[in-house]
C-alpha cells in the first residue's frame, strides 16, 4: 500500500508533494486527442490568416491589419498555451513557481490581447458601417498600428501587475508542490472582469447592435428604389445576415468567456491546471475567431488554395487578385 502512494505522488521524495490524477486511459486518450485536434486547427487557421494578409498586398488593408493582430494573438494560444493545457491534463507541473507565473502571465496576456483585438474590430465595423464617407479619414493605417501596439501593450502592463503582485505573495501561500496554481486577490478578479468581459462584452455588443440597425435600414433604403420583386426579398436576406454575424459574434464570446469568469468570481484561487474545462473552454475561442471573422471571407477561400498547393511561391505571387468582387469596408 506505501508503495501504490508514493506512486501516485508528483514528487514521492517530498512529503507535500501533490497527488497524480488518475484517470482511466480510454477517458486520458479521448479527452488528449479532442484537445490535440482543437489546437492543431487553432494553429493551422490563424497561421493561414497570418501567411495569407502578410504576403498578398490587396489585403492590405486598415481592417486586415486588425484581423492579423487577432490572428497572432490566437495563433499563439494554439501554439504556446493549448499544448501545455494539454500535457497538464495527464501529468503533474514540475518546473516550478516561477515558471507556473510565467505559464499564467502569457495565457493572461494573450487572451486580453484577443479580446482587444475582438473590440478593435467592432470599433473598425461600427465607422465602416455607420460613417462610410468619413472612413477613410478616421481609420488610416497609422492609427490602427497606433491602436495595435496600444492593445499589445496595455495587455502586457495589466498582465505584468497581477503577475508582479503573485511573486510578492507566492510564498504566503501553501500549495502542494506539482500543481500549478496562481493565487489572485478578488480585487484583481474583480479589474481583470471588467477590462476582460464586461467592458468588451458591453462595447461589443453595443457597436454589433448600432452596427445591425444601420445595416437594415440601408438595405430597405436600397429595396425602396428597386423593383417591388427585390423589395421582398434584399431585405429579408441583409436582415438575416447582419442578424447571423452579431448572434454568431456574441454568442461565441458569451459561451467561451462566461465560465471561465464565473469559476474566477467564484473563488479566490485560480488554478490554472489543464483539466479546468473553463479555462481551455476559454482559450478555444482562439480557434473560433478565424473561422468568424475570415474564413467566411472569400478571399481566404482563394488565398487558402493558393497556399496550400504552393502557389505563393510563383514569382509576384503577392500581386494576385483574391477579390471576386469589390468589397465595401
Amino acid at each position: 500500500m506505501e508503495t501504490l502512494e508514493e506512486a501516485e505522488l508528483c514528487l514521492p521524495q517530498l512529503n507535500s508533494s501533490c497527488r497524480k490524477t488518475i484517470r482511466p486511459p480510454s477517458e486520458a486518450v479521448l479527452i488528449s486527442s479532442l484537445q490535440s485536434i482543437v489546437a492543431i486547427l487553432t494553429v493551422v487557421l490563424n497561421l493561414l490568416v497570418i501567411i495569407s494578409i502578410s504576403h498578398f498586398r490587396q489585403l492590405h488593408t486598415t481592417t486586415n491589419f486588425l484581423v492579423l493582430s487577432l490572428a497572432v494573438a490566437d495563433f499563439l494560444v494554439g501554439l504556446v498555451q493549448m499544448p501545455v493545457e494539454i500535457i497538464l491534463y495527464h501529468s503533474c507541473w514540475l518546473l516550478g513557481d516561477f515558471i507556473c507565473a510565467v505559464n499564467f502571465f502569457c495565457g493572461y496576456f494573450l487572451i486580453s490581447v484577443s479580446v482587444g483585438n475582438l473590440v478593435l474590430i467592432s470599433v473598425d465595423r461600427y465607422v465602416a458601417i455607420c460613417d462610410p464617407m468619413l472612413y477613410c479619414t478616421k481609420v488610416t493605417a497609422k492609427k490602427v498600428q497606433l491602436c495595435i501596439c496600444l492593445c499589445w501593450l496595455f495587455s502586457a502592463v495589466h498582465s505584468s501587475w497581477i503577475l508582479t503582485d503573485f511573486l510578492r505573495t507566492q510564498n504566503t501561500y501553501d500549495f502542494c508542490y506539482g500543481e500549478c496554481i496562481v493565487a489572485v486577490t478578488y480585487a484583481q478578479v474583480a479589474v481583470d472582469l471588467v477590462f476582460t468581459f464586461l467592458g468588451p462584452f458591453i462595447v461589443i455588443t453595443l457597436l454589433y447592435i448600432r452596427v445591425f440597425v444601420v445595416a437594415v435600414s440601408q438595405a430597405r433604403a436600397i429595396a425602396a428604389v428597386t423593383l417591388q420583386r427585390s423589395e421582398t426579398v434584399k431585405p429579408k436576406k441583409s436582415e438575416l445576415k447582419a442578424a447571423r454575424t452579431l448572434g454568431v459574434v456574441v454568442f461565441v464570446f458569451l459561451l467561451c468567456s462566461c465560465p471561465y469568469y464565473i469559476f474566477t468570481v467564484a473563488t479566490e484561487i485560480n488554478s490554472i491546471v489543464g483539466t479546468s474545462a473553463a479555462i481551455w473552454l476559454l482559450y478555444c475561442n482562439s480557434c473560433v475567431n478565424p473561422v468568424i471573422y475570415t474564413f467566411f471571407y472569400p478571399w481566404f477561400r482563394k488565398s487558402t488554395k493558393h497556399i496550400i498547393t504552393l502557389q505563393i511561391l510563383q514569382p509576384d505571387s503577392c500581386d494576385i487578385n483574391l477579390l471576386y468582387f469589390r468589397e465595401t469596408p
